[in-house]
């Protein structure tokens, strides 16, 4: 594992000099779409079934960062391949970590990237979504699946426990029972059943998956970015609060889009039978 507490590590130097440019080593990063205003990351380690090792993590960050910053990006897809969309955290570069040394943050320090982005992110799993695999379809917005997707927690398996959210997030989506049994027993589940679970939105062929995602990253980058982001603020926060701090923060989030010029001419476009011009103010 490349040191994670300073730069003196070569590795690391080289790492920050492919980020700070266009091409990346663990994923591929591109603007897709009729209007090229959705940024597709897909997830490029083949062999490693796409085991989210600290290098490809650091690159979803860096790609995550330069869509955010984009203006003509309106939402952004996380794919992986038909085979795997991530078969888990690369267990190779964890097993000789001790306690003082994750004590120190550097373990999974850049996991947190994608559920901190503004924009809408959208998971497109085909395949095996297993521990980090499935704790960062978690971390996104919306997750399609294709029909022969599998979801799982099995860190049980291996003697330690989800560690990038898959406790708190599979629990709060899919109830207390489902996530124990999940987590507990390291089990699989397929599209189908996370689908009835809530887990996953919609399921596809999966040679349409990605195409169906990308649609409906256009979909949502044809509204007023700024309000897809308040949007987005308001459903998290039913997420993560109660019924009532939820409805008083919903509240003061619809009374803000009247400051907002998206606002008026959303309202103006309806009336008038035209489509809006949204120019994210």
């Amino acid at each position: 594992m490349l040191q994670s507490l300073g730069w003196e590590d070569l590795g690391e130097r080289r790492r920050a000099v492919r980020l700070s440019g266009s091409s990346y080593e663990y994923i591929l990063s591109e603007k897709v779409g009729e209007k090229k205003n959705v940024g597709l990351i897909t997830l490029n380690r083949p062999k490693a079934l796409n085991a989210l090792c600290d290098g490809l993590m650091s690159e979803v960050g860096d790609a995550i960062n330069k869509f955010e910053l984009d203006e003509s990006v309106g939402a952004i897809v996380i794919t992986g391949s038909e085979k795997a969309f991530a078969a888990g955290a690369d267990i190779k570069e964890m097993q000789n970590n001790t306690y003082a040394m994750i004590a120190r943050g550097g373990l999974l320090k850049n996991w947190g990237r994608v559920a901190q982005c503004k924009k809408p992110v959208i998971a497109a799993v085909n395949g095996y979504a297993l521990g980090g695999g499935c704790e960062l379809s978690m971390m996104c917005d919306i997750i399609y699946a294709g029909e022969k997707a599998k979801f799982g927690q099995p860190e049980i398996a291996i003697g330690t426990i989800p560690g990038a959210g898959g406790t708190q997030r599979l629990t709060r989506v899919v109830g207390k029972s489902k996530a124990m049994e999940m987590c507990l027993t390291g089990n699989q589940v397929t599209a189908q059943e996370a689908e009835k679970m809530g887990l996953v939105s919609k399921i596809f062929p999966p040679d349409q998956l990605v195409q169906e995602a990308i649609k409906l990253g256009e979909k949502i980058s044809s509204h007023s970015q700024l309000i897809v982001a308040l949007c987005k603020e308001a459903v998290n926060t039913a997420y993560e609060t109660t019924l009532q701090e939820g409805l008083h923060f919903e509240k003061k989030i619809f009374d803000a889009t009247f400051a907002t010029e998206d606002r008026k001419e959303g309202m103006t476009a309806f009336v008038e039978k035209r489509p809006p011009k949204f120019t994210n103010k």
